[in-house]
């Protein structure tokens, strides 16, 4: 298996943590090709497992938006294994390559008969590519099931796109949709924009040369493909609307349960306890008030807006859960029905955090020698790792990817082993070393992490462990053998036991002074203290500053068992 391999150093990566929203999407198919659009991510399973109780389903093709694709003219052109804008999996086996199915993508569906395909999936805002090249085969989140009158047409859903002035819908352009049979010169199906109803599950080819995200005539801008993701510390999150169209529209959003989570997936505890942020001119604050049943609010034409939101964390109950829930959106001209996915964590300090201590001061051994500040810092990182029982325990490495387990969930492992590798996984796994640390796994710490708490970690490295300075494995003075390079030598004869102690003191303020921007929440640290026995035969002390930054909110980690 490869890793990307990471030392630590002063910056962290983001690891995005799994907090999830669940929706099931019920797809009608017909004998034959049928063309769908997936909203949602159903990465979690496989797609043996999706397809394993629908014996129907033959083949699935995923389409993937490629700049090289060759432009068709009156009909998209067949699918073929040969091109990269395909990946298929076929029932019989003599195709592999699509394992997962992903969120805002489309597919072709061959069933033997006509068939009903139910797909849990994780929640997701909507998105879109449109490329220049020719043939576009997309979906949207368009109001109505696409089969009674209360759905959109295709041509009052692109009326506005890219303008009111300039639409897509010119003259010459052409919009196919798949009937179900054999692929053909009638099927995909060209259809008039006019009357042909939207269908919020179907897919559909455009014949549009355009580059754009267009996704709806009302969108929206949420900070990442996780939507509105509070996590254990984000107190306000905004939501930006963009009304294309030349008539105001009303918006009601309302909030809704996610559906309970697939097997080996996070379980949700209950729904986000949303709340609507205005801002108060008279108080120069934000008034904040529950969701409660939802609210409304008017985008005016080819206008944008902005709508706040909060969460109150006071009505978590569970400091381990996950909160999840659907934000749900309609507009007024019917034309649309978006789901953004809303999540939230209790406050507390779980995850895996990177330390960055800076090593400022150093207690001379010397008698009578004044003054104990070095000549430069001497940075130190530190891997730290707390679970929901505040639990603190130093890692010398970890791996971070989807888990080997039943559903194959984002999580964190100490082993190799415990990742799937990226040949079976849609996310490169990743390496975090500490490489400072002796060759075990952890070491628990005792104390408390998070403001105004102390938390300290005994750290031994024996005198024939890799990582102890005194040992170097080429050099025979330093490599731990008698002068016959074949009996071991022990402890004290060319290398010593080494002991660490070191203290992470938390501040509510950053030390000297300084202004750092979340302290206390996003950011934690303090005062750093360390003593070391076995380097001298004195006992060493230094101090310094640390800053700690999480980068998972993860509060379980794999193979924890006493090291």
């Amino acid at each position: 298996m490869k890793f990307s391999f990471l030392f630590l150093t002063g910056a962290a990566l983001s690891i995005v943590s799994a907090p999830a929203q669940w929706v099931t999407k019920t797809y009608p198919l017909a004998t034959g090709w049928n063309g769908i659009w997936m909203p949602g991510d159903a990465s979690y399973a496989t797609v043996q497992d999706l397809v394993a109780a629908n014996a129907n389903i033959t083949e699935i093709w995923r389409w993937n938006p490629n700049p090289d694709q060759v432009q068709f003219s009156q009909t998209p052109s067949a699918p073929t294994t040969s091109s990269d804008e395909w990946t298929v999996w076929k029932k019989d086996g003599s195709e592999t390559q699509l394992s997962r199915l992903v969120g805002n993508s489309s597919y072709l569906v061959r069933c033997s008969a006509a068939t009903s395909w139910p797909i849990k999936q994780l929640a997701v805002p909507p998105a879109a590519v449109w490329l220049i090249s020719g043939a576009n085969f997309l979906g949207f989140p368009g109001a109505g099931s696409g089969t009674t009158t209360t759905s959109p047409t295709l041509g009052s859903y692109l009326a506005s796109y890219p303008s009111a002035s300039t639409t897509v819908l010119a003259p010459g352009a052409k919009i196919y949709k798949y009937i179900g049979g054999d692929l053909n010169a009638s099927n995909p199906m060209l259809v008039s924009p006019n009357s042909e109803r939207l269908d919020p599950t179907k897919a559909y080819w455009f014949q549009i040369p355009t580059v754009s995200n267009f996704t709806a005539p009302v969108e929206y801008e949420v900070p990442s493909s996780a939507g509105l993701a509070f996590g254990r510390t984000q107190t306000a999150i905004t939501a930006g609307v963009t009304n294309r169209s030349t008539s105001a529209v009303t918006l009601t959003v309302t909030v809704e349960a996610s559906e309970t989570a697939p097997d080996g997936q996070t379980g949700v505890t209950g729904g986000v306890p949303l709340t609507r942020r205005i801002f108060n001119s008279a108080t120069n604050a934000y008034d904040e008030t529950p969701m409660g049943g939802g609210f409304t609010v008017t985008i005016p034409a080819s206008g944008r807006a902005n709508m706040d939101f909060g969460v109150d964390r006071s009505a978590m109950t569970s400091s381990s859960a996950y909160y999840a829930s659907i934000l749900r959106i309609k507009d007024s001209g019917n034309l649309t029905d978006v789901i953004l996915p809303v999540s939230a964590q209790a406050a507390t300090t779980a995850g895996l955090w990177l330390a960055s201590a800076s090593v400022t001061n150093v207690a001379s051994t010397v008698p009578g020698a004044t003054g104990t500040t070095t000549a430069q810092p001497f940075p130190l990182i530190f891997l730290v790792h707390v679970d929901t029982a505040g639990t603190a325990r130093l890692l010398s490495q970890v791996f971070v990817g989807r888990l080997a387990t039943a559903g194959n969930p984002l999580g964190l492992g100490l082993y190799e082993n415990t990742i799937l590798p990226h040949a079976q996984s849609d996310i490169p796994p990743r390496r975090y070393v500490s490489c400072q640390l002796p060759m075990i796994p952890y070491i628990v710490g005792t104390g408390t992490v998070g403001t105004g708490g102390t938390v300290a970690w005994d750290i031994s490295i024996p005198f024939n462990d890799p990582t102890n300075p005194f040992v170097h494995t080429y050099h025979p003075d330093h490599d731990n053998l008698d002068a016959s390079f074949a009996l071991p030598l022990q402890n004290g004869d060319e290398s010593y036991s080494i002991a660490r102690t070191c203290t992470f003191a938390f501040t509510s303020a950053p030390p000297g002074g300084a202004t750092v921007a979340g302290w206390g929440s996003t950011v934690l640290g303090g005062v750093y203290s360390e003593t070391l026995r076995g380097l001298n035969s004195k006992t060493l002390s230094v101090s310094g500053a640390f800053a700690m930054r999480r980068i998972s909110e993860n509060p379980s980690i794999l193979n924890v068992t006493t090291p």
